[in-house]
C-alpha cells in the first residue's frame, strides 16, 4: 500500500488578543503597507528580514481603497478613472504566514469596499487560516478629503465590526446560504490618544471607542503620538470610561523634515516642542532621521517601564531605522 505523504505545513497560529492579555514581558510588532501595484514581494521580504532577529510577536498588513486619478486622453480632455495602487493585502498575508511562521494582522477597511466584498475577504481569510484583523473606517478620500462609504458598504467601524462578528456567528449576507461555517476572528481597532480628528471632543471619542469594545473588539492599537503623556493620558480615560481590553502604543519615528508639517496635518497629532527644535536643527533627512531614531527609542523604553502589553511600530515601508530602534529598546 502506498504510504499516504501529509504535506501540511505548520504555520503559528495565535489569537493576539490572549497574547497582548497574558504576556508578562512588552512584545513588539510592526505594520506594513503592500507594495505599489507591479512592484514585486521581495520588497515586503526585504522590510522583514532585518527585523525576524528579534522575535516579533506578529506583523500588520494595511489595506486600502481606490484612490481617484485623472489621465489625460487623445482629445486633450482629462479622464477620470479609480485605480487600486496598493492591492493584495490577503495575498500577502498568506505569504508572510507560511514564510516565517509568524501571526498576521491585516487591516480592514470600510472605504471603497462593499459588504459583499467584506465577506468575500474575511472567507478569503479564515481559509488560509488568519484569524486576527484589524478594524478601522479607513482614511478619506484622498480627493474630497471627505470620507464617503461604498453605497453597499459601513459608514463607520462598528458597521464593519457587527459583520465580523456576525460572521463568527455563522450569520452570513446571504439568508439562503445552507453551511453556515462560523469563523473565528479576534478584533482590534483604532484608539487615539489625541483623538480622532473628526471627534467633535475626547468624550465623544472615548464613548465611540468603548461602543466597538462593546460590539467585540478585544484589544485597541493607537494612532501615532509623540508625546507618551497623550498616551497615558488616553488610558486612564479609557479606564475610567470602563475599557479594560488591552490598549497598544503606537510609534513612528520621524525620518523626514517635512514631516514638521505632514504628519500634524494628516494625522491630527503634535510634535512637542522639544522635538520640534530639534528637526528644525537638522541640517539634512539624515540627521532627522536619527533624531527620530533616538526620539522614538526613548518613547519606546518608557512605555516599556510602564508595563505596555506592546509596541507597535509603524515602518511605512522602511527597516532600517525601525531595526535600529527595536535593538536599543529589545
Amino acid at each position: 500500500m502506498q504510504e499516504t505523504i501529509n504535506y501540511e505545513r505548520k504555520v503559528a497560529t495565535m489569537n493576539i488578543a490572549e497574547k497582548l492579555r497574558n504576556t508578562s514581558d512588552t512584545l513588539f510588532s510592526f505594520e506594513l503597507l503592500p507594495p505599489m501595484k507591479g512592484d514585486h514581494i521581495q520588497a515586503i521580504y526585504d522590510t522583514i528580514n532585518p527585523l525576524m532577529d528579534f522575535r516579533p510577536s506578529y506583523i500588520n498588513v494595511t489595506y486600502h481603497r481606490e484612490e481617484v486619478v485623472y489621465k489625460k486622453r487623445s482629445d486633450g480632455l482629462l479622464e477620470q478613472r479609480s485605480v487600486r495602487k496598493r492591492p493584495g493585502t490577503v495575498g500577502i498575508a498568506a505569504a508572510i504566514m507560511h514564510k516565517y511562521n509568524i501571526e498576521v494582522v491585516p487591516h480592514l477597511i470600510c472605504g471603497g469596499f462593499s459588504k459583499e466584498e467584506t465577506e468575500n475577504a474575511l472567507i478569503d481569510l479564515h481559509f488560509i487560516g488568519v484569524n486576527n484583523i484589524l478594524v478601522l473606517r479607513g482614511d478619506p478620500d484622498k480627493s474630497t478629503r471627505m470620507f464617503t462609504p461604498d453605497p453597499d458598504g459601513h459608514e463607520n467601524a462598528i458597521g464593519l465590526l457587527n459583520q465580523v462578528m456576525d460572521l463568527n456567528k455563522g450569520v452570513y449576507l446571504d439568508d439562503d446560504i445552507v453551511n453556515n461555517a462560523e469563523t473565528h476572528f479576534s478584533v482590534g481597532v483604532a484608539g487615539y490618544p489625541e483623538k480622532h480628528p473628526e471627534a467633535p471632543n475626547f468624550d465623544s471619542d472615548i464613548r465611540h471607542l468603548k461602543s466597538k469594545v462593546d460590539a467585540g473588539a478585544e484589544y485597541i492599537v493607537t494612532q501615532m503620538f509623540f508625546d507618551n503623556r497623550h498616551f497615558f493620558s488616553f488610558v486612564d480615560k479609557c479606564r475610567a470610561a470602563g475599557i479594560t481590553v488591552p490598549i497598544v502604543p503606537g510609534l513612528k519615528p520621524v525620518s523626514i523634515k517635512n514631516h514638521l508639517s505632514v504628519l500634524p496635518k494628516t494625522f491630527g497629532v503634535e510634535l512637542p516642542e522639544a522635538l520640534t527644535s530639534e528637526m528644525e536643527k537638522c541640517t539634512d533627512n539624515a540627521a532627522v532621521r536619527q533624531l527620530g531614531i533616538e526620539w522614538t527609542a526613548e518613547q519606546a523604553r518608557e512605555l516599556k517601564q510602564a508595563g505596555v502589553p506592546s509596541i507597535h511600530l509603524y515602518t511605512m515601508g522602511k527597516a532600517d531605522n525601525i531595526r535600529e530602534i527595536v535593538r536599543k529598546v529589545f
